[in-house]
């Protein structure tokens, strides 16, 4: 390297990261895998040390497992779950250095360089992430190099500590697999000839470009130092919280509202730079007696404004017990949502502002889902066409439109006593006598056939609109493949 510091890699390898992480919560002394399924099949997706060793393998037929291992346990694989766990991982590995990366979705890669005497060299080092990991019951293997490729090909393939500057004679007899290259490359490699990487470091460059390309050789480069691989750190996700310790214990609700306050402008200051918004809040209040409260607020839309969401809070936190007084104050941002910034102007968005506030004060007391809104759907149907949605997690809809007016209250069809097309001039219908004044109709709907509603098994329907002396407005059908009338709605 110019600067004259040499250059070394660390490459964690789990190779049962899967597994590893199920059994770490529930442990099964027995052979376990975890299935996927994959082209209507259930396939092993991963395995722990005693399926290895029954001879069972990745990707293999689930029923074909069970018939060599009749004592088989397995469990749903998560890949999501996996993932987390693995920036989990990353997160534990910055202990060792601050340059960490992901290898792939099951490893890392550490860049060392300057930090390994800290402790105590790459031996210990490498010791004490063998030692940590083992007590969480994770399974790794390690390997340490000048670059990214050689500490891939020494943990997957060699696993140990390469030399430093003498990259080829370490790799020169492993596999040319241990290059990160395709199954069907290393396959083709192997027909020509080249099994290891000293045979392919020693063959002609101009061939083997024009026959695989210049991947091949950009990746023997990278590992032998020749051609400059980075490792790039993910950068650790924003925190939405704050904090404050007191000098003296509070109890009262007005010192406590001030103090929520304060922190509100600084989590909304953290909310506005990274253009988010909060969905859900939750202010926790340590006492002095080591005992905490949580109150827990959650929003209709996403805010950021500090003014708007303070009064919210006012009434979970007139509920909570002071004791002997509150010495600390945490407020965080459990849940967020993208707030992207907005024109500013002073007519839109007020009434829709105080519609949320409301279904926010609302939701505090009876929740979010109890508070619902319809929205339009595609369908003739009349119980079709709408859908209830709770109106915290849907925008209002103006997709409205019937060419014939609809009811206002709609409930399943009742029976009634009527012969004829028409509708009865006298019917009987929650216990009420009603003669009919007026009929509008008909107004005939078909069922959507590519539907099974065993409501509308009966066919065709025609609706009337009748209105009845009583001042009753009902919705009324007929059916004429199977002769009958109904009530199922009534008009304001």
């Amino acid at each position: 390297m110019s600067d004259g510091i040499q250059r070394r890699v660390v490459s964690l390898w789990f190779p049962q990261l899967a597994s590893d992480r199920v059994l770490r919560q529930h442990l099964i002394d027995a052979p376990f895998v975890l299935t996927l399924k994959q082209k209507n099949a259930n396939r092993i997706y991963c395995l722990n040390g005693d399926a290895t060793r029954k001879g069972l393998h990745r990707g293999m037929s689930y029923a074909d497992a069970r018939a060599f291992c009749p004592s088989l346990q397995s469990a749903p694989a998560d890949p999501a779950q996996d993932e987390r766990f693995l920036h989990v991982l990353r997160r534990w590995a910055m202990r060792y250095c601050p340059w960490v990366g992901l290898e792939g979705c099951d490893g890392l890669v550490l860049n060392i360089t300057g930090s390994a005497h800290l402790w105590g060299g790459e031996p210990a080092m490498i010791t004490d992430m063998r030692r940590r990991l083992a007590h969480a019951g994770v399974s790794v293997r390690i390997g340490v190099g000048d670059t990214r490729g050689a500490g891939w090909a020494m943990a997957h393939y060699g696993e140990g500590i390469a030399p430093a500057c003498d990259m080829l004679g370490t790799l020169a007899p492993l596999p040319v697999a241990a290059l990160r290259l395709s199954d069907d490359m290393s396959v083709a490699l192997q027909r020509l000839g080249l099994r290891t990487i000293g045979d392919l470091a020693s063959a002609a460059r101009a061939p083997l470009t024009r026959r695989f390309g210049p991947g091949l050789l950009l990746r023997l480069d990278q590992a032998l130092g020749h051609q400059s691989e980075e490792i790039t750190p993910l950068a650790d996700p924003p925190h939405y919280g704050v904090r404050m310790t007191l000098p003296e214990p509070i109890g009262l609700l007005s010192d406590v509202m001030a103090g929520t306050e304060r922190l509100l402008v600084q989590l909304c200051a953290k909310l506005k730079a990274q253009e988010m918004g909060a969905r859900m809040l939750c202010v926790i209040l340590r006492r002095v007696d080591q005992d905490e409260q949580q109150v827990e607020l959650r929003l209709a839309r996403p805010l950021r404004d500090a003014k708007r969401i303070l009064p919210l809070f006012e009434r979970g936190l007139s509920e909570a017990e002071a004791g002997f007084g509150i010495d600390q104050l945490r407020l965080e941002a459990t849940q967020v949502e993208s707030l992207p910034a907005q024109q500013i102007s002073h007519v839109s968005g007020r009434a829709s502002d105080k519609l949320d506030d409301l279904i926010s004060r609302l939701g505090t007391r009876i929740g979010l889902e109890n508070i619902q809104r319809f929205l339009p759907a595609d369908s003739h149907i009349p119980e079709r066409s709408f859908i209830i949605a709770p109106a915290a997690y849907s925008d209002p809809q103006s997709g409205w439109s019937s060419a014939n007016p609809r009811p206002l209250c709609l409930f399943p069809p009742e029976p009634i006593a009527g012969t004829g097309p028409h509708p009865p001039n006298r019917f009987r219908w929650r216990r009420m006598s009603l003669t009919m004044g007026r009929a509008t109709g008909p107004e005939r709907i078909a069922p959507e056939w590519w539907l099974s509603d065993e409501n509308w098994r009966t066919g065709l329907r025609d609706y009337w609109r009748v209105e009845t002396k009583q001042g009753r407005r009902l919705w009324l059908f007929y059916t004429p493949q199977n002769p009958g009338w109904f009530v199922q709605g009534e008009f304001a």
